[in-house]
């Protein structure tokens, strides 16, 4: 068994650039993981995302928790309105939801995968 708990703030993750499989639509983004957490199966993921300013197409396989830590962005899933998204929100992204994400402002985001 792993640790029992996990603080984000007591873990060393190694930083994994531009690892992000979604297709990108317009920009140039580029990507920061910083994994700290992953499940000894690998189906649960905690750590934080960075962003560079760019959209992206996004299909989720998995739920999703995010926490915004600084930055601005606009997710739009297919035939809903936009979501505007902002430094102090916090979310959860459903498996199944397609659309867009735009990052419009660098995100940082603290994010969990389940």
């Amino acid at each position: 068994m792993s640790q029992p708990i996990t603080v984000l703030r007591d873990t060393h993750p190694l930083p994994v650039l531009d690892a992000c499989k979604w297709e990108k639509l317009q920009g140039d983004p580029h990507t920061v993981n910083l994994n700290a957490y992953t499940s000894e199966d690998g189906s649960k993921i905690m750590g934080t995302w960075i962003c560079t300013p760019g959209k992206w197409r996004v299909a989720y396989e998995k739920w999703e928790y995010c926490h915004f830590q600084e930055g601005y962005c606009v997710i739009t899933p297919d035939g809903r309105d936009p979501i505007h998204l902002r430094a102090g929100d916090i979310f959860v992204v459903e498996p199944g939801m397609k659309g867009t994400w735009e990052v419009v402002e660098t995100v940082r985001k603290y994010f969990v995968f389940a």
